[in-house]
């Protein structure tokens, strides 16, 4: 069984720090733990004279880099569509859950990382796939029946996590 969760909301909310103050945690629980953060920006991981730029430049679809301390596999898209969540996703290794940073408009269950500072409206009034709200701004929020996580506990969201997922695995 695949475990996926999003971690979603407006830029600036705090799913990045959310999800890397989540990953101890979580380790502590005894789960491995991939993420895979979704970008509209184009990345570069080696300046264009390294190897790896000058072997995508000459036209490889794919250059894997390999160390002993981590492997990388850069895809060039050249103008196909960004590959669907769930083939990305079967690329990873084996692990218990898989965090999506993003990827707020797929189906998948996600949590909402929610400020009043931001100044737009939840994602959940529209999105029925949202499992629960972290936010330091619950007073803030609109009517609604979502569990609510405080974004300052990650022990405590990080539980949420593990018995949302066990529950779903009894059901």
């Amino acid at each position: 069984m695949h475990r996926v969760l999003a971690i979603a909301g407006y830029s600036g909310s705090g799913k990045t720090t959310l999800i890397e103050a989540l990953l101890p945690e979580l380790a502590q629980l005894g789960w491995r733990v991939n993420v895979i953060k979704h970008s509209h920006h184009d990345i570069e991981f080696e300046p264009p004279h390294k190897d790896t730029a000058r072997f995508r430049a000459a036209g490889a679809g794919e250059v894997m880099l390999v160390s002993p301390y981590r492997v990388a596999i850069f895809q060039e898209l050249a103008g196909r569509e960004m590959p669907r969540l769930s083939e990305q996703i079967a690329r990873f290794a084996p692990a218990d859950l898989c965090l999506v940073e993003g990827f707020k408009r797929e189906p998948i269950a996600k949590i909402e990382v929610w400020r009043a500072v931001n100044g737009k409206p939840p994602l959940f009034v529209d999105d029925e796939q949202v499992i629960a709200i972290a936010t330091d701004s619950a007073a803030a929020l609109p009517p609604h029946q979502l569990p609510l996580l405080d974004l300052n506990h990650p022990a405590a969201i990080a539980q949420f996590i593990f018995q949302y997922f066990s529950d779903l695995s009894h059901a």
